[in-house]
């Protein structure tokens, strides 16, 4: 019954089991160094032969290995077999020392069980381990691509609103803002023409001011605006249409910046790309601004060409002279803001002081309608864009260095995600590899595994062993 009872070893004390009970000795790896040593030598003369190239490919060759290498080294030296079985080939008695010195004191044992340990111990979890590293560079890479691809694609749709807002269609800048410049005195007309549906909040406004405040306001731009359109800052100044306009041409030149870009080079970390620039614009009217231009009657001494010719900024017209325009945007807003405030007093519970005021919440908020659709005509992107294209210098030198600077952050952008596309197939590369190794080192622990076992049952009467502990646990 006792050859039926099982011999459970931990893999990890294997070699102790061993020392204990006298199979081996604690002295084993010393005398291993000479065993190795002819092991080295026998090598360098092998015959040509498969099942040899494929026991010597990659692998530490241990006795059960020698034992191989003898099996076939009796076929390829049969020739040498003298009638009583002896060999005279060199090549087999080497080998023949080698397992000899081998089994002296079971070495080969000892040896091999800490070959054992040392793969299922070390050698498979960290090729494990940097399989694992591989697997993580990928989905880093990944992870890092996706994050460039969306900084690459903000940046486009950056682009491509910027010359929405102003039109532009093609990379040539100048050409294109040239062309839409021309559309700007249309633009000014159809807002001008909406004006006249100001008047009655104009009407309201001065009507409630004179009757509660018993002061009056100023909003003659708008008034003016609705009585003769767009009309020149000479007229809006003289109240008289100049004889002739000497209008200021406009230029847009576009600098070419032939410097390079000191952000070429790659920077491997998580930079965050940043485009600020300043336009040197501002898009809200300051209405303490002092460079209110008035009409002549406003007691204000204004110098009067003699030939009634507009030029320079009196040839501009009233919604495009910037100084009129932000008194006109600031009559507007001046009188949206009365609007907002007497519709919420109306709606109200105590009605404010609308006791005197005849008009119902919902003109009110026809009024506000209409002021506020002027007012976003004037505030448009687009407008405001080709406004200051056409009167500030530094606005296109500006708009250029921001389209610049969003292409280079595409550019940067592509150029990582190549890098890390890069990486990452190096990563899956390196993984493959790493697999093949990893199968191939298994499978070889797996075959010593079983060779050990296999030689511990011989000395204990073919009692089943079960080494505990082994590569099954590491797959």
């Amino acid at each position: 019954m006792e050859q039926f009872i099982p011999i459970d070893i931990h893999i990890a004390k294997l070699l102790d089991w061993l020392v204990s009970r006298r199979h081996c000795n604690n002295d084993w790896a010393k005398n291993v160094i000479i065993i190795r040593e002819k092991i080295n030598a026998a090598i360098q003369d092998m015959p040509a032969h498969e099942g040899i190239i494929q026991l010597l490919s990659g692998t530490y060759i241990n006795y059960f290995h020698c034992l191989r290498i003898i099996e076939i080294l009796k076929e390829t030296e049969a020739d040498t077999k003298s009638f009583f079985g002896s060999y005279g080939s060199k090549r087999m008695k080497d080998w023949q020392e080698i397992v000899r010195l081998y089994q002296k004191d079971n070495i080969y044992l000892a040896e091999a069980s800490n070959l054992l340990i040392r793969n299922i111990k070390y050698e498979i979890p960290a090729l494990k381990k940097q399989i694992s590293k591989c697997q993580q560079t990928q989905q880093e890479c990944e992870k890092k691509e996706a994050q460039h691809a969306k900084t690459a694609k903000s940046a486009q749709n950056e682009i491509n609103n910027l010359k929405k807002q102003l039109g532009i269609q093609s990379d040539n800048i100048q050409q294109d803002l040239s062309e839409r410049i021309k559309t700007l005195p249309e633009i000014y007309d159809r807002i001008a023409s909406k004006v006249k549906s100001v008047l009655p909040a104009v009407s309201f406004y001065t009507k409630f001011v004179e009757e509660n405040m018993e002061m009056k306001v100023s909003v003659t731009l708008i008034n003016f605006v609705a009585d003769r359109g767009n009309a020149t800052t000479y007229e809006w100044q003289y109240d008289e249409a100049p004889s002739r306009i000497e209008g200021i041409e406009t230029n847009i030149v576009v600098e070419e910046n032939n410097e390079e870009d000191d952000g070429g080079g790659i920077d491997w970390g998580d930079d965050t790309f940043t485009d600020e620039i300043d336009y040197g614009i501002s898009v809200e009217a300051d209405p303490n601004q002092s460079d209110v231009l008035m009409p002549d009657d406003s007691g204000i001494d204004v110098e009067k060409s003699k030939d009634k010719v507009a030029r320079g900024e009196e040839a501009l017209t009233v919604l495009d002279n910037p100084k009129t325009r932000n008194q006109f945007l600031n009559e507007i807003m001046e009188l949206e803001s009365f609007l907002k405030m007497r519709l919420h007093e109306m709606k109200s519970d105590d009605g404010g002081l609308i006791s005197d005021v005849s008009e119902t919440p919902e003109n009110v908020k026809y009024m506000l309608d209409a002021v506020i659709t002027v007012q976003k005509l004037l505030t448009d992107k687009t407008t405001e864009h080709l406004h200051n294209v056409k009167h500030l210098p530094k606005y296109v030198e500006n708009f250029v260095k921001l389209l610049k600077n969003k292409k280079n952050v595409i550019e940067k952008a592509k150029t990582l995600e190549e890098e890390l596309q890069r990486k990452s197939r190096e990563a899956a590369q390196e993984e493959l590899k790493l697999k093949a190794k990893l199968a191939l080192i298994n499978q070889k622990t797996r075959d010593l595994q079983v060779e050990i076992a296999a030689d511990i049952s011989k000395k204990y009467k073919d009692r089943p062993v079960n080494l505990m502990g082994g590569v099954q646990v590491n797959n």
